[in-house]
């Protein structure tokens, strides 16, 4: 980050390393064009904030969270709407393939439209904390730097999100034991 501020064209590094995180978290919470966006203009504010960079901090990828975080705000409403109206989508049945794959995904489809509305159902910032850890893949310590908050905050809005989602579900558990141990 230092060196991009002498030389800019050094910031293409952090570009390689983070835009398919960033991409991937961002697909699945705004959809594909969406995130191509979202993540355009995260790495345009970052470059343009770069010399606003903690240096102490050992890596990026929290920081870049943190923005991807905010400018997703800006998708708050679309991103309730989609919620919603995935709750009320219908489930498509028909799906060919091997009958594992079969069962697999009419579950999984069936799950979404009662995942959407749980999703839909959070508050905007414990939803943001589940989102990071499940999609996202951020440990609680770096969820906590990209949002500004203490880790205790992130440990009580993912317990808080969880149950909530649970109690949606019928109190079915979508996330493995592996998953909630994390």
């Amino acid at each position: 980050m230092r060196a991009s501020i002498a030389e800019p064209d050094r910031f293409a590094t952090l570009y390689d390393r983070y835009a398919g995180a960033l991409y991937r978290y961002a697909h699945q919470r705004v959809g594909p064009q969406a995130a191509q966006d979202v993540v355009a203009e995260t790495f345009l504010a970052a470059f343009q904030r770069r010399t606003a960079y903690d240096a102490n901090r050992p890596e990026a990828r929290p920081w870049l969270f943190g923005i991807l975080t905010r400018k997703l705000a800006r998708y708050r409403r679309s991103e309730r709407a989609d919620y919603r109206a995935l709750s009320r989508s219908s489930v498509d049945t028909t799906i060919d393939g091997p009958a594992d794959v079969v069962a697999e995904r009419v579950t999984a489809h069936a799950a979404r439209a009662a995942l959407g509305a749980a999703l839909a159902g959070l508050p905007a910032r414990d939803r943001d904390v589940l989102l990071l850890v499940a999609w996202g893949e951020l440990s609680y310590e770096e969820v906590a730097a990209a949002l500004g908050i203490p880790v205790g905050t992130v440990r009580s809005r993912l317990n808080r999100a969880r149950r909530k989602v649970k109690e949606s579900l019928g109190g079915v558990n979508p996330i493995s034991a592996t998953e909630d141990d994390r």
